[in-house]
């Protein structure tokens, strides 16, 4: 068991910490902004679209390619799967194309192929969260993962960043019906280990992850200022908001 203090405040009795992927632990522009760049490239080139296109295709899924960045409102980043491909289906609808889900379902596989071969070049770790979570480990608080990203392309990420032997458990938007900010993912993992509510806390850096881990009624959910969501936005829900997970301080309560 463990303490964290965030700040000048102490959150005790903690067993376990549940973090979001993408802008807690892992960069979070620098790995949707080229996925999603290159989803738009090969849908325009299955279409024979001129390459003004992308950028449009690219900025409805979410990134805005003029910046390398994400849009605050997503849904890239923010939401499943499902609700990304469908943004880039109705564009192509609106600009004439019909019957084009199954062709940007396919471009969506393709990408993780390829994104799967060379996973280096997509992700980058937030400074802090290998040192944060070895420490978990060695003080024997589990950790999970809980994030809108498929399980396995988490596990995949973790493997690349060299993060997966600190990590307990992945839990992605494929194992659960309800998205964040609905508490199944975090249900799920609470009842994997058998973890009272109160000796466990989210981390995350979107609304949806921080209102996640209130609405499953942990001990505390914090919020760190490396993805998409203001300091005003997290301190909304949260009293614990921190720049990023390097300012998160265990204490082993063994010593």
């Amino acid at each position: 068991m463990v303490d964290i203090r965030v700040g000048s405040e102490v959150i005790k009795n903690i067993r376990l910490l549940i973090f979001d992927k993408d802008g807690t632990l892992m960069e979070l522009h620098h790995y949707w902004a080229q996925m999603v760049a290159l989803r738009a490239e090969l849908i325009c080139k299955n279409l024979k679209l001129d390459k003004d296109h992308v950028g449009k295709i690219a900025y409805v899924m979410g990134a805005d390619l003029r910046t390398g960045r994400l849009r605050p409102d997503g849904p890239v980043g923010l939401k499943k799967r499902e609700v990304v491909l469908k943004a880039a289906v109705d564009y192509l609808v609106n600009a004439g194309y019909n019957d084009v889900h199954d062709l940007c379902f396919n471009v969506f596989q393709q990408v993780d192929e390829i994104s799967s071969k060379n996973l280096k070049q997509f992700v980058k770790p937030i400074d802090g969260a290998a040192e944060l979570l070895r420490k978990a480990s060695r003080y024997g608080c589990k950790t999970a993962i809980a994030t809108i990203d498929r399980r396995e392309r988490a596990k995949l990420a973790m493997e690349c960043l060299g993060f997966a032997d600190a990590i307990d458990l992945v839990i992605g938007a494929d194992d659960v019906s309800r998205p964040k900010p609905d508490p199944e993912q975090i249900n799920f993992i609470l009842n994997a280990f058998k973890t009272d509510r109160e000796n466990a806390v989210m981390v995350g850096d979107a609304t949806t992850d921080v209102q996640m881990g209130v609405n499953a009624g942990l001990k505390a959910s914090i919020g760190v200022l490396t993805g998409l969501a203001t300091k005003e936005q997290l301190k909304s829900i949260t009293p614990y908001v921190v720049e990023d997970v390097s300012k998160i301080e265990m204490i082993n309560q063994d010593r």
